[in-house]
């Protein structure tokens, strides 16, 4: 006897959507989340504003999806973040949308995308069993019959769709449950580690600095002499490096072990190297008998020009009228190549989103079904799949859940 048509692993943003899109396609849904309430993760996304989506159009949206990006075409195609902002809106939560095409909710309340959600759930009658863990999936001869619950439970469903999430910010319930049941299952799980994570530096003068905002600045990063990341946003200066959403973006690019890796900062990305020694020097003939400290202050936040005349061991003390020709050109260098080296990256406890996870291969990206066991689907950050900041990632949730879901109903309706 079977608990439901559709048994969902997971109250997170895909298996949210993965619930909503099975009910919405006749069948009857239960949906079991670890947690005392549904979107925990949601909750704390865009620091607690839920940066829901981004309104790039499709060819920009999926150029920052860093890892398999072809795999996510079929599920974008059925709900795409146009989609998804409409249905959003639908369910009585108005959104905006702001730099860099991040699209937010209109109160800036993270909770009003979950109520969102809980409210269209409510109306289609799903059911949802809250602090209900599961311990393994039911499988028998090669199908997925159901889940079995830590308290000994047994739940039988049609199909199951597993969207647990990955191992970022364990304490909202990402712990790698959804990985595990995955390789019990015999699918094959990558590597996983930290993503959009802030970066450990080699230098510790940034920890002096620790709290300063650089905006409208450029970082980009190279190893072993190749570029790999180059974009121009708002970082930060930490006690133990560098954060903010330039750096959490570029740690996506770096490889599986960073060290070394060289970091360069160009505080000035709108002016080239020449225009900016013509303005020192219409700065230096200005006020010959300004200090180099003070005309600094002009072309960098006081804290970091300071620190900038200790790095590069400039005589910030000496009169303008006094800077030599080489000086000049090296204080134009340094402005526009402040250098930093990666020591490592942070833990999961600050990544916003793993890396890794169940292999595309193993899935069908038509459906979301897995390949090798039939009755599973999978959806959300436990697949090998990730991107940039900006909301990239919660639509990859929406869309592989909301396919996810569908495919599960139509599955254990016979259709």
């Amino acid at each position: 006897m079977t608990n439901a048509d559709v048994l969902v692993v997971g109250g997170g943003a895909a298996g949210l959507m993965a619930a909503i899109a099975a009910a919405r396609a006749g069948a009857r849904v239960l949906l079991l989340e670890r947690n005392e309430k549904l979107g925990k993760k949601i909750y704390i996304t865009g620091k607690g504003r839920c940066n829901v989506t981004n309104a790039a159009e499709r060819e920009d949206f999926f150029r920052n999806i860093v890892r398999n990006p072809r795999f996510l075409y079929a599920a974008f195609a059925r709900l795409d973040n146009r989609a998804l902002m409409s249905r959003i809106e639908e369910w009585g939560t108005p959104l905006k949308i702001e730099r860099g095409e991040r699209v937010f909710p209109v109160s800036d309340k993270a909770s009003d995308i979950t109520r969102a959600f809980e409210r269209e759930l409510r109306r289609l009658g799903v059911e949802v069993r809250l602090n209900a863990r599961v311990s393994s999936l039911a499988v028998e001869d090669g199908r997925c019959a159901g889940v079995r619950l830590e308290s000994g439970e047994e739940l039988r469903a049609g199909a199951v769709v597993l969207a647990t999430g990955g191992l970022s910010y364990p304490s909202t319930g990402s712990t790698g449950d959804g990985h595990r049941f995955a390789r019990e299952a015999g699918l094959a799980v990558t590597e996983c580690r930290p993503s959009l994570v802030p970066i450990d530096t080699v230098e510790t003068w940034p920890a002096a600095l620790s709290g300063l905002t650089l905006k409208n600045v450029r970082l980009t990063a190279a190893l072993n002499g190749k570029t790999v990341f180059s974009e121009q946003g708002e970082m930060l200066l930490t006690h133990f490096g560098v954060s903010g959403p330039l750096v959490l973006s570029l740690s996506a690019y770096l490889p599986d072990d960073p060290r070394g890796a060289s970091l360069l900062i160009d505080l000035k990305p709108a002016l080239d190297e020449k225009t900016l020694d013509e303005r020192l020097i219409r700065e230096f003939q200005a006020e010959p008998r300004a200090r180099l400290s003070t005309i600094l202050c002009r072309l960098a936040p006081r804290s970091l020009a300071a620190e900038l005349i200790r790095v590069g061991s400039l005589p910030g003390d000496v009169c303008a009228s006094e800077i030599r020709a080489a000086q000049r050109r090296e204080i134009v260098r340094l402005l526009k190549n402040v250098p930093l080296t990666v020591k490592g990256l942070r833990g999961f406890n600050e990544a916003v989103i793993t890396r890794g996870g169940v292999s595309v291969k193993e899935i069908n990206p038509s459906t979301m079904a897995a390949r090798r066991v039939s009755g599973l689907y999978l959806a959300g950050e436990l697949i090998d799949i990730d991107a940039c900041t900006g909301g990239f990632n919660l639509q990859i949730a929406f869309s592989t859940g909301n396919l996810a879901g569908e495919s599960a109903a139509k599955a254990a309706l016979g259709e």
